[in-house]
């Protein structure tokens, strides 16, 4: 429903927006709803953990009174970018900390950036949405138009039904893991988990591990392991790694199959065995509160699909995705993201027809596949970030992310690839739009 403020005599019509989830995306999107007073009435966020950050908050726990973590942190991780890349735009990390960061000041940041744009007051906490569904409703500005019903349940189990101009999903995708169909599986005689409950390596020490997967999480949590004594065995499909890799730590190919005595069949036809298989083999998207194909979609374990600028269903240009896109600068693409997304709401910009923006999401997947890229990484970004958010930004009438932004973020990328276990000593300075520096 819409709310209708009185200013100087006459109604203005606010748009009531609901946001799904309190991490990063979902923080970013109501403190942009709460600068536009004119145009949108107060967010109600709704985050189904006790407290804000996301996947940015660390428990022990994989499970909490019965009910499944949502968060992937692990204890002793730093983020692989620096602070003078991953900061929101406008909200710069404190000066005095070092560029990669523990998770918990960057759980911290997020805290501050909730207090400091007046956010927290319009999260429920402990709330769960059950269901997002479109409803068509006529009015007397407008024939018909698409509003949204949410039902959401408290703690308590109360139930509630609401209706909202829009919503914008941002309750992320590191949360259900992606378990690979590894034919034999069930003969595997040791101990099977998934990064995602993977939380120190102490309880390792002195075992085989084989970790399948080697980007980002599976590089890390193989070197944590390996320090902590662990024999790693880190199992992928890349060419060789050249870059140096600690003791510990041997490279294979990837694991087809769990043979019937347990052990390991590689890709290139060996054979290995191991006390525990640890897969960092990412995570699925999962909405259980949508209903796909009412809004004519097609949700894969590794694709959203049709999503007009990886954000809009073409059926229903009210429904957003925040921060579905991988491999990225998280914040500022999250920031660009729902600019855009309250532009096309409060009528600044005019999407294109359904069929136009069908057929322009699907040329520009067919265009990826025809380069070569699988189907489930269609939505990894990395290049194409940058010309992704200059994009948003043009549209929308935004400012655009500086080119430092880049040009630090390409020069870390770099340096991961030949210290993958010492680029995070280094330290840097922004100097202007256009510069950075090395600082001690």
């Amino acid at each position: 429903m819409t709310f209708d403020l009185k200013i100087r005599g006459v109604f203005v019509r606010m748009l009531r927006v609901a946001v799904v989830g309190a991490g990063a995306a979902g923080l970013c999107a109501a403190k942009h709803i709460l600068s536009s007073p004119s145009s949108f009435a107060p967010p109600v966020v709704f985050e189904a953990t006790g407290g804000v950050g996301g996947t940015w908050c660390y428990t022990e726990h994989v499970h909490e009174d019965g009910r499944p973590v949502f968060s992937s942190m692990y204890r002793d991780l730093r983020t692989n970018l620096p602070k003078e890349v991953m900061m929101f735009p406008d909200f710069p990390f404190a000066s005095h900390l070092s560029s990669f960061l523990p998770h918990q000041e960057v759980l911290r940041y997020l805290e501050n950036y909730c207090q400091n744009h007046g956010v927290q007051p319009h999260i429920r906490f402990n709330t769960l949405v059950e269901r997002v569904k479109p409803v068509a409703m006529t009015t007397e500005a407008v024939r018909e138009k698409t509003v949204w019903e949410v039902t959401s349940s408290d703690a308590s189990g109360r139930r509630r039904v609401e209706t909202f101009d829009a919503v914008l999903v941002c309750s992320g995708h590191y949360s259900d893991p992606h378990i690979p169909d590894l034919p034999g599986i069930q003969h595997f005689k040791g101990q099977l988990l998934h990064s995602h409950s993977y939380r120190y390596a102490e309880p390792f020490s002195g075992q085989s591990v084989v970790v399948l997967g080697a980007k980002a999480s599976g590089l890390d949590i193989s070197i944590e392991l390996a320090k902590a004594g662990a024999r790693v065995t880190l199992s992928h499909g890349y060419p060789r790694f050249s870059f140096p890799l600690p003791a510990g730590i041997q490279q294979a190919s990837s694991v087809v199959a769990v043979q019937d005595d347990g052990s390991l069949l590689f890709q290139d036809g060996s054979l290995g065995r191991a006390d525990v298989l640890m897969f960092c083999t990412g995570y699925n998207f999962r909405y259980p509160f949508l209903d796909a194909a009412q809004l004519g979609l097609e949700v894969e374990d590794h694709l959203v699909t049709p999503l007009y600028r990886f954000m809009v269903p073409p059926a229903f240009p009210s429904l957003f995705f925040i921060g579905i896109c991988k491999i990225i600068c998280p914040f500022p693409n999250f920031n660009c993201q729902v600019q855009f997304a309250l532009a096309v709401l409060d009528g600044s910009i005019s999407l294109p027809s359904r069929t136009q923006m069908e057929d322009e999401v699907r040329g520009d997947l067919q265009r990826k596949l025809d380069r070569g890229v699988q189907r489930r990484h269609l939505l990894k970004m990395d290049q194409d970030q940058w010309q992704y958010c200059e994009g948003l930004a043009r549209s929308a009438g935004f400012p655009p992310l500086p080119p430092v932004v880049r040009s630090l973020y390409e020069e870390v990328w770099r340096q991961r690839q030949i210290h993958p276990e010492n680029y995070r000593n280094l330290n840097y300075r922004l100097v202007s739009d256009t510069q950075w520096e090395v600082v001690n």
